[in-house]
């Protein structure tokens, strides 16, 4: 039997994508006439507007064989406004043909494709198109390729040997090497698993529109793919489009499992959570604008399904989860202007039939302004939006002026307390608020134990988390990169229902917020822009003025390339700008980069004029029962009503802490010699105080002594310096490396159970000598002090400080790697200890401990 092998094409806009499906098609027979883009007659562009400007709008597919295969061929689009089009075939690939235009060579939009093939794992077969038109010769692009986007890039070419094939493969990879030595040869199945595992990607190069390496091209995707296993009777698909054609629903799938049969019932969630259970009336096999009508679709078919009323892009039915939220979101908001006289709330709900087929259109509603808006990636998308409009609805709509979508994040670390306790209603949570580094989005989780809080309610409070869009206190803009975790909660045995959780969870996040702050976020643009040589000054000259990082890609006499980022906000219209100055010869490329710290916060915080405590959807106030009836609290006074108290430790010094030891290290290169000498210099010689030995005082002067009273100094004390211990330890000083506040309570559940096992007094000091304005801070932490130093104040001097004040009642020791804090313990006569031995006093303990449970264990079975 043939492999059934779903592949995508993917490239940058007029690579040459489109005319190398139409090759692919027409050399595998599929198609009788080569179709050309200029032409406006492709097999795959069927679309009017697709036609009508020369791009790839809508992924379309096409099936067509080889020897060996029979392929599903998924044409996806080039332009980066539709780029949300492109990531939602991703997930059906099996493989991937990247196309790069021999001339232009890698764009931004390139690497950003790449990128997200990576994400996907998708194994990528790369084309490199146009190279009649190339200047390079195909080894240096070649080259190009592996220091750009991989090492393991390999040139397939079409007239070199076996054997200097294996000899490159030999080279990129040590698995080959051997095979090549021993004069054994590699295997094609050896090939074709790595380039299914991503460890290999295979370069061919051609001129799709002169007909030039598209054999060779088909040759290689019949011979080194490998066919995807699928379950043969468990049902799974995953739907990746919905369109109309007429009052028609379509709902396009693959099926990653078992048969689809039409007149089967499928059952399942619509996106509201409604169970649905619904008959397949018609399954259709689609090739281009064609399809042939079908009674089944087995595992590995791309599949139109007719009779699914509530399916959704991303949906995954039968064994298959849902997909993941797309990486690639839009930057704009533009309010459609509907033409007079239209109704738009009675609009707005035909008009969301569009986001079913285009889901980063993200329509809404916008009650303060009363206006529908939609989020979309460009100005390009706009038109179509128009033109879809125009078909569907009859209706002549324009879009107002785009604006920018901001976002926002947490500042810094902060507990929310959210109180909900009208007449006969109850609930408190307590969320903790942390902010997290790029691109997290947000993030739930709980850390309280089912006997504080039934699970029940805590699934419930995680369920109002995930349902809501929160929004900053700067501008009201969605919230992303913050963590939030709960970590109190009460319920009332009688009183409470299910909406008083709803109101305290929504009202501990504002509250949380409140009180941490936001960090305004907005996108950026990765930019290349290519120009005449006599335009780089203006261009320079440009880009300083819209805050955008660069450097020059490459220049000659005639052209220059400038590469760079800067923020969407100055530099989505800059288009017009460059086709103005260098007379239509300039051209400027922009990919989503993410979202960064705003330029100009306060500017655009004025300009919005939000007013957090205002917002009636979002309220950061609390509601409290006192004398019979309901009372609403201000946030700011919330802390001091609360019912719990979630014992969380907020430390100013959290994440900006620099290890006190580690700076001595590079600071100072010095001998223990040296420092004896110094020491010696300052305090004279060494006058131990024997803290630790017995010391006998005798209870009647005419007793003999043997009879004398035994006094011994009356507690154990150990003093640690905390961050010195850290960076001593392998497994704490790889978790500092990711978290440095994980480090911190890693090694505080160690000292908790050195502490309980051995009755010993301990100190735990953290050095906060660098964190601006730190106030410093000592609380209790099963049994022993932690201590965070204040600001200008190092751990050493706080530890000096501290072994002197405790004086002859504590038997000391000072655990510590620090030279200068070392001599000053021998200097005071207390025993010092190095972390290592400290370390390994820790393990001994700990040895003991699981030995003494275990006997325990023993006893009582």
């Amino acid at each position: 039997m043939k492999k059934k092998i779903t592949i995508g094409i993917l490239a940058h806009v007029d690579a040459g994508k489109t005319t190398l499906s139409e090759a692919l098609l027409y050399i595998s027979g599929k198609i009788r006439t080569l179709g050309r883009v200029d032409h406006k007659n492709t097999y795959l562009d069927t679309n009017v507007i697709e036609r009508e400007r020369g791009i790839t709008i809508f992924s379309k597919q096409a099936k067509f064989s080889s020897e060996h295969c029979d392929f599903i061929l998924l044409d996806t689009p080039g332009h980066v406004d539709f780029s949300t089009e492109t990531e939602r075939t991703l997930s059906l690939l099996d493989y991937a043909v990247l196309v790069i235009s021999a001339s232009d060579g890698v764009q931004n939009h390139t690497r950003t494709l790449w990128q997200l093939l990576e994400h996907y794992g998708v194994p990528t077969f790369i084309f490199v198109n146009k190279c009649d038109l190339a200047i390079k010769l195909k080894e240096d692009i070649e080259k190009d390729l592996s220091d750009v986007l991989s090492p393991l890039c390999v040139g397939f070419m079409e007239a070199q040997g076996r054997e200097e094939l294996e000899e490159k493969l030999a080279y990129v990879h040590e698995d080959f090497m051997e095979s090549y030595l021993s004069g054994e040869g590699i295997d094609d199945e050896d090939i074709a698993y790595l380039i299914s595992n991503r460890k290999l990607f295979p370069c061919l190069f051609g001129s799709a529109l002169r007909m030039q390496g598209i054999d060779h091209l088909l040759d290689v995707l019949d011979k080194y793919t490998l066919p995807s296993q699928y379950d043969g009777e468990r049902f799974g698909a995953t739907v990746y489009k919905i369109s109309r054609i007429g009052a028609t629903r379509l709902t396009y799938m693959k099926i990653t499992g078992g048969t689809l049969s039409a007149r089967d019932e499928i059952t399942y969630l619509s996106e509201d959570g409604i169970r649905t259970t619904e008959k397949i009336s018609q399954i259709r096999l689609y090739s281009g604008d064609k399809f042939e009508q079908v009674d089944n679709a087995s595992a590995g078919e791309i599949c139109a399904v007719i009779g699914l009323s509530a399916s959704y892009v991303g949906q995954g039915l039968g064994l298959e989860q849902d997909t993941q939220k797309p990486i690639l979101e839009p930057v704009l908001s533009y309010a459609i202007l509907l033409p007079d006289g239209c109704d738009k709330r009675l609009y707005f709900p035909k008009l969301k039939e569009l986001e079913e087929e285009e889901p980063s259109l993200h329509l809404m509603w916008n009650e303060e302004l009363a206006q529908i808006e939609a989020r979309i990636m460009g100005e390009v998308q706009t038109e179509l939006i128009k033109r879809l409009i125009k078909d569907r609805f009859s209706l002549d709509c324009e879009f107002g002026a785009g604006k920018i979508l901001y976002k926002e994040k947490a500042a810094q670390k902060a507990v929310g307390v959210g109180h909900f306790e009208p007449l006969r209603h109850y609930a408190e949570v307590q969320l903790l608020i942390e902010p997290q580094p790029k691109g997290t989005g947000l993030i739930f989780d709980t850390r309280l134990p089912e006997n504080q809080l039934d699970l029940n309610w805590q699934r419930l409070i995680l369920t109002h988390l995930y349902e809501k869009d929160h929004r900053g206190t700067l501008t009201g803009a969605l919230l992303t990169d913050t963590k939030i975790t709960l970590v109190a909660g009460k319920a009332h045995l009688k009183h409470t229902e299910g909406g008083d959780f709803r109101e305290a969870t929504y009202r501990a996040v504002r509250h949380g917020l409140m009180k941490a702050g936001c960090t305004l976020l907005e996108p950026y643009y990765k930019f290349r822009l290519e120009i005449p040589s006599s335009c780089v000054g203006r261009a320079m000259s440009d880009l300083q003025a819209r805050f955008a990082d660069f450097e020059l890609d490459g220049s000659d006499t005639e052209r220059t390339t400038i590469c760079g980022r800067a923020p969407v906000a100055t530099l989505y219209d800059y288009t017009r700008d460059v086709i103005a100055y260098t007379r239509g010869e300039g051209r400027l490329f922009c990919t989503s980069d993410g979202y960064e710290p705003c330029h100009n916060q306060d500017e655009i915080v004025s300009c919005v004029g939000y007013d957090p405590e205002g917002d009636l959807e979002n309220p950061p106030h609390s509601v409290f029962c006192a004398h019979g009836a309901g009372f609403t609290l201000h946030w700011s006074e919330v802390d001091s009503y609360k019912h719990l108290d979630a014992n969380v430790k907020i430390s100013a010094s959290s994440e900006t802490i620099i290890p006190r030891a580690s700076t001595l290290a590079r600071r100072y290169s010095i001998s223990d010699e040296e420092l004896e000498a110094i020491m010696l210099r300052i305090y004279g010689p060494i006058k131990r105080r024997r803290y630790s030995e017995p010391k006998s005082i005798s209870e009647n002067k005419k007793e003999k002594p043997h009879k004398s009273k035994v006094i011994r100094s009356q507690r154990n004390m150990v003093i640690v310096d905390g961050y010195n211990l850290i960076y001593s330890d392998d497994n704490l000083k790889k978790t500092s490396l990711f978290s440095l506040e994980k480090a911190r309570e890693e090694l505080m559940d160690l000292l908790s159970n050195y502490v309980s096992y051995t009755k010993t007094d301990l100190v735990l000091v953290f050095d906060a000598y660098l964190v601006k304005d730190g106030e410093g801070s000592e609380f209790e932490h099963d049994g022993y002090k932690v201590v965070y130093t204040k600001s200008d104040q190092t751990a050493d001097a706080y530890i000096e400080k501290l072994m002197h004040e405790l004086g002859p009642d504590y038997s000391i020791r000072m655990v510590t790697d620090d030279r200068l804090l070392q001599f000053s313990a021998v200097h005071s006569g207390i025993s010092r200890m190095t972390a290592k031995e400290f370390l390994e006093e820790l393990t001994r303990i700990g040895n003991e401990i699981t030995e003494f449970v275990r006997k325990l264990s023993e006893s009582r079975s």
